[in-house]
């Protein structure tokens, strides 16, 4: 007789019992405050803090605030919103604030009144597109690397000199950096993370840390704490930590290329030993998905007016919708493992976009790609940046956006990126990228001073 294994494994807890579970480990760590975490429509972190006392009622999902106030969220009338934790996201800080208080914090999905999804939560949105996959029997992993720049800072503001004078791979003492990193690092491990690797990048004062890949919702919830943390310890190192797409002219910009499989049960689903290049027509239809809707994409996943000063050519990054299994010119490439390491990487995406949404129209343009069935055509494994134009254009290679406006016109007119992000998210971030490009073309700037002051 062969026992059922199910069987010796403990059954899964109630959320009653994780609450309260948390509540204990709470009081034993001697924590005063929980952060009821949450991001607006453009990605920048919100909170409610509550005191001990009103822990539980918090974890209960009992708290409300005003979410008139919020980026993109309600109107006046409607301002009530319930934050409903999601309660495996508890974490505490792992510093202590000026009083010595220890902070915890949790994530939360933003609820009506009546306690249905609120359709400007990014995080929901992102669930849904989940919700979709799953539908298609796939779950979707992915890992970042995210880069960013570290800058001098005097009188707590930041000023464009950078801490160091080091480049890619380099060691103390040309890389100041260091100690900065290693200081981050404990800290990240500290919430949960696991590190696969920290290096200076390209450009003087920039970095990158690396952290595992996993499950999609938990790499954007991974990906918006990571800058929360970057920026705090650079902070108390008297330093200013930017995930500004370019934020020095002459050298390299900061991106975040986001490694991505479909897994179906434990089996990657990209993998196919007999298949062309050893990838499954998953795999290239989910490429094809991505390379049909980069442009519309693109403002979601390259948000701010200098996005696109990083996207030009020259400076690594990809300026061309294509992909490659050998190169990294393309937009999308797929590195060399394969097995259940095969992924494909998409190269365009920065930093400061709001990772729940990028991540959900990443997965929503890759399962159209499924669904539709769509070729990507032949790999480019030619180095795309030294084709001439006439070159391109033989091998049917487009152009991403050149700049934000651009970028919003491709959103607009792609029914699948209105569709994935819901028409309440899809009309606030229009109409605030909108705002934000009409007051950068109003601005004078000191280029133009230089160039036309004295000809004309």
């Amino acid at each position: 007789m062969t026992s059922d294994p199910s069987a010796s494994k403990p059954p899964a807890a109630s959320a009653r019992e994780q609450r309260d579970r948390l509540l204990e480990m709470a009081d034993r760590l001697g924590v005063k405050f929980l952060r009821l975490q949450f991001t607006d429509i453009l990605g920048v972190i919100k909170n409610v803090e509550v005191p001990d006392k009103q822990f539980g009622d918090a974890l209960d999902g009992h708290i409300m605030f005003d979410g008139s106030s919020i980026e993109g969220f309600v109107r006046i009338e409607e301002s009530d919103m319930y934050l409903s934790p999601d309660l495996s996201t508890f974490r505490v800080f792992p510093w202590t604030h000026n009083s010595g208080e220890k902070v915890a914090r949790v994530i939360c999905d933003v609820l009506n009144p009546d306690r249905s999804p609120f359709a400007g939560c990014p995080r929901l949105t992102l669930k849904r597109v989940i919700e979709r996959a799953q539908r298609m029997g796939y779950r979707m992993m992915a890992g970042p690397e995210a880069e960013f720049f570290l800058f001098q800072a005097q009188d707590g503001e930041p000023v464009l000199e950078t801490h160091d004078a080091g480049g890619y791979f380099d060691l103390t003492p040309v890389d100041k950096g260091e100690e900065v990193r290693r200081q981050i690092v404990l800290a990240l491990e500290g919430m949960g993370f696991e590190i696969e690797a920290a290096h200076h990048e390209v450009a003087a004062g920039q970095h990158e840390i690396d952290f595992r890949y996993d499950d999609v919702l938990a790499t954007a919830d991974n990906i918006s704490t990571f800058r929360f943390v970057v920026k705090n310890v650079a902070m108390a190192s008297g330093l200013h930590a930017t995930f500004m797409p370019k934020p020095i002219f002459g050298i390299n910009g900061s991106g975040m290329h986001t490694h991505q499989s479909l897994l179906a049960g434990d089996r990657n689903v990209f993998h196919d030993d007999k298949g062309r290049w050893q990838l499954s027509e998953v795999c290239l239809n989910y490429i094809g998905g991505l390379l049909r809707h980069a442009s519309g994409m693109c403002a979601i996943t390259n948000p701010l007016v200098n996005s696109y000063k990083r996207l030009v050519p020259g400076y690594e990054a990809p300026t061309n919708i294509a992909w490659s299994e050998k190169n990294r010119s393309p937009l999308v490439r797929v590195p060399a493992p394969r097995g259940a390491a095969t992924r494909v990487e998409l190269r365009m995406p920065d930093p400061s976009c709001n990772p729940y949404l990028a991540l959900a129209v990443m997965l929503a343009a890759g399962l159209d790609g499924i669904e539709q069935g769509i070729d990507p055509g032949p790999p480019i494994n030619k180095n795309i940046f030294k084709m001439s134009h006439r070159e391109r254009r033989h091998l049917r290679i487009d152009e991403l956006p050149a700049n934000l406006s651009e970028a919003l016109d491709a959103m607009e007119k792609d029914p699948l990126i209105r569709e994935t992000l819901g028409d309440h998210i899809f009309k606030h971030f229009l109409e605030a990228k909108r705002e934000e490009w009409a007051d950068y073309i109003r601005q004078v700037s000191s280029w133009e001073h230089e160039r036309y002051l004295k000809v004309y």
